[in-house]
C-alpha cells in the first residue's frame, strides 16, 4: 500500500522531510504541498514529480487523496493543524514543539484520545527524530540491558554555528534543548523529576540572551544529567552524549565516515547544521511512521504525550532561570 503524505510548511525543515519521503521513504508518495509562501512549495514541487500545492494548510488536511500529514509549519499553527488532523482521522507527523503551552499540548492529548478510542493506533507522531539515531539508539539498547550496571550520571552537549533570528533564552530551551528533554527520559526509562538552570559567561558574539546555557536535570532514580547548549559555538554542528554506568561509558561516537590528512593536518569536519548529522535518524523516523501508517499498527515514535512531558520539562527549566542553579521540581499535569 502506497501512503499519500502532504507536507505543511515547505521551509528547511519541511522541505527536507518532503525531499526524503520521497526519494528514500519506501512506500510513501508526496502528493500535494503548502506554504505560505506559495512560491516557495512551487520550487519544491519541481522536484517532486506528481505532488500539487495547496491554496491553503487546510486544504491540505480535508483532501481525500491525502493519507497523512507533515506539519512543519511555524510553532504557532501546529495545535490547530494537529487538531484540524484529528477531526478528520488523518494519522500526522508534528515538528516540534507541539504546542506553544503545555495546556495546548495537554489539549492535543485528550483530543487524540477521543478520536481514536482506547483500542485504536496513536494519529499524532512528534519529530523527536533523534530516537531513531544509530548511536542513541545503541546506548538505549545498552542501557535496557543493563550492559554496564546501572547508568549514573549522563553528559550531553548540543552546539551550533549560529542561532536564527529572535532567538532568546527561553526559545533556545523550547526550541533546541527540547531534543534532550525528550531523550533523557526514554533513555533512562524514568522520568525528570527537577532541573536547574546555570548561566556560565555568554560568548562575546551572542546578544540579547544566555549562550551557552547550562541545565542540571535529576531523574527519578536519582541519575544527574548536565546539557551544555550553546547555539553560537561557530565551528559546526556538534552533538555529544556520554552515559557515565557502574561498569563503564557509552557516548555517540563521531558521525562522520571518513578522516581528512592534509597539509600537516588530521581533522574531521562538522556539519553546518542538523539535517546532515541526523540524515539516517530522519530516513529512519519517516520509514517507520510510513510503514506503521500502511501496515495499520501503532510506530515507535515520540507521540503527544511525551511532547507534552518535555514541554512542561522545557516550562520546569524556565522557571529556574534566575534562581543561581536552585533545584525546582518538574510539575506534570495529569494526561
Amino acid at each position: 500500500m502506497s501512503v499519500n503524505v502532504g507536507v505543511i510548511g515547505t521551509g528547511n525543515m519541511g522541505a527536507h522531510h518532503a525531499l526524503t519521503l520521497h526519494g528514500y521513504v519506501s512506500g510513501a508518495r508526496v502528493t500535494m504541498l503548502y506554504d505560505a509562501d506559495a512560491q516557495r512549495a512551487e520550487d519544491l514541487c519541481e522536484h517532486i514529480p506528481g505532488a500539487k500545492v495547496a491554496s491553503s494548510a487546510l486544504q491540505v488536511v480535508d483532501d481525500p487523496g491525502t493519507d497523512a500529514l507533515v506539519i512543519a509549519s511555524p510553532d504557532a499553527t501546529h495545535a490547530p493543524l494537529v487538531l484540524a488532523a484529528l477531526r478528520v482521522g488523518k494519522p500526522v507527523l508534528c515538528e516540534k514543539p507541539l504546542a506553544p503551552t503545555t495546556a495546548e499540548c495537554a489539549a492535543v492529548v485528550q483530543a487524540e484520545r477521543q478520536a481514536v478510542g482506547n483500542a485504536g493506533a496513536p494519529l499524532v507522531s512528534m519529530g523527536f527524530m533523534r530516537r531513531f539515531d544509530p548511536g542513541y539508539a545503541e546506548i538505549k539498547a545498552s542501557l535496557d540491558a543493563r550492559a554496564l550496571g546501572l547508568p549514573l550520571l549522563v553528559h550531553c552537549a548540543s552546539r551550533g554555528v549560529s542561532s536564527g533570528p529572535g532567538t532568546t533564552t527561553e526559545s533556545a530551551i523550547v526550541g533546541s534543548a527540547v531534543h534532550e528533554l525528550d531523550l533523557i527520559p526514554w533513555l533512562l526509562g524514568e522520568p525528570i523529576v527537577a532541573v536547574g538552570w546555570h548561566r556560565p559567561r555568554s560568548a562575546g558574539q551572542v546578544d540579547g540572551f544566555q549562550d551557552p546555557q547550562l541545565f542540571v536535570l535529576r531523574s527519578r532514580s536519582d541519575v544527574v544529567t548536565t546539557v551544555e547548549l550553546f547555539l553560537n559555538a561557530r565551528y559546526g554542528y556538534d552533538i555529544r552524549c556520554e552515559v557515565v554506568c557502574e561498569g563503564g561509558t557509552l557516548s555517540l561516537g563521531h558521525p562522520r565516515a571518513t578522516v581528512t590528512n592534509a597539509e600537516q593536518m588530521h581533522y574531521l569536519l562538522h556539519p553546518l547544521d542538523w539535517r546532515p548529522r541526523f540524515a539516517d535518524a530522519y530516513r529512519l523516523e519517516l520509514q517507520e511512521w510510513v510503514t506503521s501508517i500502511a501496515l495499520d499498527r501503532p510506530g515507535t515514535l515520540a507521540g503527544a504525550a511525551d511532547a507534552t512531558r518535555a514541554a512542561e520539562v522545557a516550562d520546569a527549566i524556565i522557571a529556574s532561570i534566575g534562581t543561581d542553579g536552585r533545584e525546582t521540581a518538574v510539575e506534570y499535569q495529569a494526561l
